[in-house]
């Protein structure tokens, strides 16, 4: 793949595309420094490198497709359980002294866009943060991302196979098809 040459400013909405199997994933872990690569990445005009890697993954978060969870308690996922909205996105009040094989695939997935946001981080990189929720809990969760995105000025990345989620949500398409971007 690549080389891959992006820029993204702060506040703004990158939504990428393309076929599946096009290296979509494999550039936002690469980016979220979690793959070996031979790019150079800055943060506020930092390279990567001068930073630890938890350093990094905290500033530049990466939500994978599927979310992983080590606890059996929901809460013990959060540093700080009790000041997690849980109704943002329409989660049961107690949501955080459930066992975590209660949870639906949608309420996992919901929890782990909640887990990422809780850290605070300057750019949220995002995997199909929606595919496995309802047009109602999509909505909210693009209305959380917008909201938050105001509020920090943080740029996102998000991939989407979903043309008018991409419409709604995005400032800029790109499409990631044989190794190279280009506008949508």
């Amino acid at each position: 793949m690549g080389p891959v040459d992006l820029r993204l400013d702060a506040g703004r909405c990158l939504v990428l595309r393309g076929p599946s199997g096009s290296g979509k994933s494999l550039l936002l872990r690469a980016m979220a420094d979690l793959l070996p690569h031979r790019g150079r990445l800055l943060l506020d005009g930092r390279p990567c490198e001068s930073l630890r890697a938890h350093e990094w993954r905290r500033r530049v978060a990466y939500l994978p497709a599927h979310s992983q969870w080590w606890f059996d308690r929901v809460g013990e996922h959060f540093a700080d359980p009790d000041a997690v909205d849980v109704g943002a996105l329409a989660l049961a009040a107690d949501i955080m002294d459930w066992d975590m094989a209660r949870c639906s695939t949608g309420e996992r997935q919901r929890l782990a866009i909640l887990r990422l946001l809780a850290n605070r981080p300057r750019v949220l990189l995002l995997d199909e943060p929606t595919a496995s929720l309802d047009r109602d809990n999509t909505c909210r969760v693009e209305a959380l991302i917008a909201d938050y995105r105001a509020a920090e000025a943080a740029p996102v990345i998000w991939v989407s196979h979903d043309r008018e989620q991409a419409k709604r949500i995005a400032d800029q398409i790109l499409v990631l098809e044989h190794g190279r971007l280009a506008a949508a």
